[in-house]
């Protein structure tokens, strides 16, 4: 079973997100990522398109200057605050970006991003996930439905989202069937995501989760395969020693080598203690790791249209 409080859930989740988000598999490769995609939420930037207008870029430049006061980077904490909220890039521009990349770097700013995603994104997911009696399928869509739309409650935002699908049919932990209840939740986020021009392809559901759940792998185990806005992607395997280390080297991410079939991984009980500490619980066990294709993106126009769904500029909302 993979889970995603497990870090092989969380790598799996990571890459498939990365696809539709960059057209890339290469998570790892867009700590320095940052632009305008003309969404109205000012900056998009870093691993999963944290956002200038919405806070949660401001979130991880504050963590960073936390743990390094003396960084480039810090000195555009008040600027990125006036902005927050907007889509300006007063007193941002070409200074802020090029202090933006050349911090992607620092494992310290690595790690802030790191931090923040799991503070804000996975661990809710997890959550919400496990007070619906989901699996790692289910898990990794409520992920998704976070990165794209933002916590909250109104209904473009996960919460809302989340709410409308128990509407339509209850989660397994109200004894509903899961592919049932999962199924909902996916017809809920497409009918949001088609309110908006810029997120109205819809292939990171229908050519990716809705194969999956049609396909009854609801523990979100490889061999995957998948499409978003025409590209092929796959993980075909659970890891093996080629594996990538963790980013910038970062002890919560180690490298996790394969173990023979039908054998204990002996890593397992410390990622194990890894995941409790960072969940406040005792994840479910789960096993390897990646060895997925690099796979290039063939249709890059489309992906500005993915990276930041419809997060609420008042992320309290």
């Amino acid at each position: 079973m993979v889970e995603l409080a497990h870090p092989i859930g969380l790598e799996i989740a990571q890459r498939i997100v990365c696809s539709a988000e960059n057209s890339s598999l290469d998570w790892r490769a867009m700590y320095g990522y940052l632009e305008d995609i003309d969404d109205g939420r000012g900056y998009t930037g870093g691993l999963i398109g944290f956002c200038s207008g919405t806070g949660d870029l401001l979130d991880v430049v504050e963590r960073y200057a936390a743990m390094s006061p003396g960084a480039p980077l810090a000195g555009f904490i008040p600027a990125l605050r006036r902005v927050n909220g907007t889509d300006s890039h007063a007193g941002l521009g070409r200074a802020f970006e090029r202090a933006w990349r050349e911090a992607a770097t620092d494992p310290a700013f690595r790690t802030a991003q790191d931090q923040i995603r799991d503070e804000q994104y996975v661990r809710p997911a997890i959550e919400a996930a496990r007070r619906d009696g989901l699996r790692g399928l289910g898990q990794f869509m409520y992920y998704d439905a976070l990165v794209m739309h933002g916590p909250g409650d109104d209904t473009d935002s996960f919460g809302g989202i989340r709410a409308a699908a128990h509407r339509r049919h209850r989660p397994p932990s109200a004894g509903g069937d899961e592919r049932s209840y999962l199924a909902a939740f996916l017809d809920v986020r497409r009918h949001v995501m088609r309110q908006e021009e810029a997120h109205a392809d819809t292939s990171r559901l229908d050519t990716a989760q809705a194969w999956w759940l049609a396909a009854g792998n609801l523990d979100l185990e490889p061999p995957l395969r998948w499409q978003v806005y025409g590209d092929d992607y796959a993980i075909d395997t659970l890891p093996d020693r080629s594996a990538p280390a963790g980013p910038g080297g970062h002890p919560g991410r180690p490298d996790i080598p394969g173990s023979p079939a039908g054998q204990a991984n002996p890593l397992h009980g410390l990622l194990d203690r890894w995941a409790g500490g960072l969940f406040g619980r005792q994840p479910f066990p789960g096993g390897g790791s990646l060895h997925p294709p690099r796979v290039p993106a063939s249709h890059p126009e489309n992906a500005p249209a993915a990276r930041r769904g419809l997060r609420q500029a008042d992320r309290g909302s």
